[in-house]
């Protein structure tokens, strides 16, 4: 069996399955091999129901102490069940699975595994698994793989097909230099690929991991290489000098820029001006101001006679930012238009006509900015904002379309300075360290789960007032499915809970996208007053009128990304305020969220998260929002990512062209690798 065979040559792949294995993109056998697991399952001997705590996967033996219970609450059966040992009774539950009610007989004892949960001031087990006594205590202390699925497709179908390959699979030649993997005592690969999926011990799968991990950012930095020397001093075909309009759009704001704002827009400018093509990260914190820099560069463009287009996430934040543009520039001359997947094939033929005429100078859009049919007229400035939601291919898009345009490139995530230098390594780095002062600094508190209901009353208060809430719920880890039913069960029992009228909506990352604009919209213009979510919510929507985020279960999501999440309010003129609610009892994770209690300042948070991480922290919260590796994290993997990069860099030309003559499916490999994360 060979890395570029395709799936279907496994045993038990048929037709149907292989439809399944290709939307998480595993169309190979390397795709396989490379579909790491995002977690163990180590299975521990049983606990008495009296020594269980919340927020921790644990296993009982006990015995049904009556017949299972079906609820039915809109799409979903509930099943209830109680249990007891010698030291008492526990409720167990599970979704959608009313066979159960045959299969669990009264009187008889069973094994029963899952996570342990508060619901209504109760502690349960949530869908835990069914094991005899027998199969259980066949698991102890063996570490099985819990790899990311989607539906159709279980755990054990994708292990059933990993074992098969790892068996049979003629592994390719290792690409690192030996003098490397000696010099940081990596791992071989081909052990390292079969270790990381079915680990003799925790050990083992650490240093599995460390080598993959290194691979990761090895061929991150070789491809970094590549862009760089490939950029160097590449000339502009679009020649500016500076414009009164910008320094007229300056006079006109109702504030004044802060200090670290002039000082981007002034290397912005001579970026601008200079001979060769601009290629600029600028990385400031929530609320910094990137956007009124970002429309100067936009305004300087136009002014000299060129097109300019503005790439953002969601269609809902080009909405905004396409508003707030002609509020801004219209007076000054400046044509702009929008170009969002939603618009009719007329609207879409309208504005392709008017951009190839050069009838307007500013196009505000998201993806559907680099669709074929677009046909630029003297693009000169491309600007993409929160840059990790693009890969490199398509700005690239982008930038041939219009020549050899000045990039620059817009991150609100905040990443250690020592980090971003390795991870930006193709662009020039500005920072926003200096938040406006008219800026409310956001309030903040870490609570338990008790304070719930006082936090129901103060969100009642805030929309008593005329402002807005958001309600975060963390993915469901074991299915997307069952992420929504969360968000919307969350939202019934808040509806029950806040005060009679109020509106109350949720919004989760199975709705069809237009359904999310439509939410996002409705609460844009304040028709919507809670607004319960997913992290959907992260990036794409400005609601100044939104005062209050309460996350729940914050103990499950990065620093990096709830402080993303808190940066959705403090946005307008009313004091705001942040409640992270922690459901676990751990002393880490109070200490992580203690440091978000202490400070608004995101690149405060990200130096201080990277020192708490330790080496065993492997498979702890991913930064999401951060650049996303297939099995690497930033912060939790940031010593092997120096270690990397120091690698790549000590490298002679020579080398280099080595390993890509040696391993010719390397190229395509590394483009792959930085399209995903860049």
């Amino acid at each position: 069996m060979r890395y570029q065979d395709r799936i279907n040559v496994i045993k038990g792949i048929g037709e149907k399955t292989e439809r399944i294995f290709n939307k998480l993109s595993i169309e190979t056998v390397q795709d396989l091999i490379e579909h790491y697991p995002r977690g163990y399952e180590e299975f521990a001997k049983p606990i008495p129901i009296l020594n269980i705590q919340e927020g921790v996967t644990l296993a009982i033996e006990a015995t049904v102490h009556m017949t299972p219970k079906i609820k039915r609450v809109r799409n979903l059966q509930i099943i209830n069940v109680v249990v007891k040992d010698a030291s008492g009774f526990m409720n167990l539950t599970w979704f959608n699975m009313p066979f159960l009610q045959k299969t669990l007989r009264t009187g008889y004892r069973y094994i029963f595994r899952g996570k342990v949960v508060r619901k209504n001031g109760v502690l349960v087990i949530e869908q835990p698994k069914i094991y005899s006594k027998e199969e259980y205590y066949r698991l102890l202390n063996i570490l099985q793989p819990i790899y990311p699925l989607t539906e159709g497709l279980t755990n054990n179908a994708v292990i059933k097909a990993v074992k098969q390959v790892i068996d049979k699979l003629d592994f390719a030649k290792d690409y690192i230099p030996k003098k490397i993997v000696k010099e940081y005592d990596l791992m071989d690969r081909t052990k390292a690929l079969k270790e990381i999926h079915f680990p003799k011990n925790k050990d083992i799968m650490i240093k599995a991991r460390k080598r993959l991990v290194f691979d990761e950012f090895f061929l991150y930095s070789l491809a970094l290489r590549k862009l760089r020397e490939s950029k160097i001093q590449i000339k502009t075909d679009y020649l500016m000098t500076e414009q009164q309009e910008c320094d007229d759009l300056l006079s006109n704001l109702p504030y004044k820029l802060t200090k670290a704002q002039m000082k981007v827009w002034e290397e912005l400018k001579a970026d601008l001006q200079g001979q060769s093509a601009m290629n600029r990260l600028i990385q400031g914190d929530v609320g910094s101001g990137k956007t009124v820099i970002a429309i100067l560069a936009l305004l300087m463009t136009a002014k000299n006679g060129y097109q300019a287009c503005f790439m953002v996430p969601t269609e809902v934040l080009a909405k905004q930012h396409y508003n707030s543009l002609v509020d801004m520039l219209s007076s000054f001359g400046v044509s702009i238009c929008l170009l969002v997947g939603s618009m009719t094939a007329k609207e879409k033929r309208e504005a392709y006509e008017a951009i190839k005429n050069h009838e307007v100078d500013i196009i505000v859009g998201t993806h559907a900015l680099i669709q074929e049919k677009v046909e630029y007229n003297k693009l000169a400035l491309v600007i993409t904002d929160e840059q990790h939601r693009f890969g490199v291919k398509q700005r690239e898009a982008l930038m041939t379309k219009g020549g050899q345009p000045h990039v620059l490139v817009m991150s609100a995530t905040p990443i250690p300075r020592t980090l971003a230098i390795i991870l930006y390594g193709d662009l020039d780095i500005s920072i926003i360290d200096e938040l406006p002062a008219r800026r409310l600094p956001i309030k903040n508190c870490v609570v338990e789960t008790s304070y719930r209901p006082s936090a129901y009353r103060f969100i009642d208060n805030q929309v008593e007032e005329g402002r807005q809430a958001y309600v975060i719920c963390p993915m469901v880890e074991e299915s997307e499915a069952i992420e929504a039913e969360n968000v919307i069960d969350y939202c019934e029992q808040l509806k029950a809970s806040l005060k009679l009228g109020t509106t109350v909506e949720y919004l989760h990352g199975k709705m069809k996208a237009k359904e999310k604009n439509d939410v996002m919209e409705r609460f844009a213009q304040g028709q919507i007053s809670v607004l319960v979510s997913t992290t959907v919510v992260e990036v794409g929507v400005n609601v100044p009128n939104a005062t209050v985020m309460m996350v729940e279960n914050a103990e499950r999501f990065g620093l990096a990304q709830l402080h993303q999440l808190r940066g959705r309010v403090g946005r307008g003129e009313h004091q705001s305020y942040c409640i992270f609610v922690c459901g676990s009892s751990s002393k880490v994770a109070k200490e992580r969220l203690e440091i978000l209690n202490k400070s608004n300042n995101g690149f405060y948070i990200a130096e201080e998260d990277l020192k708490l991480r330790g080496p065993g922290d492997m498979f702890g919260i991913r930064q999401s929002g951060s650049l996303e590796f297939k099995l690497g994290d930033v912060f939790n993997d940031s010593m092997v990512l120096k270690q990397a990069a120091e690698a790549v860099k000590r490298l002679s030309d020579q080398e280099v062209h080595g390993i890509f003559e040696a391993n010719p499916y390397l190229e395509d490999k590394v483009l792959g690798n930085i399209n995903g994360t860049l």
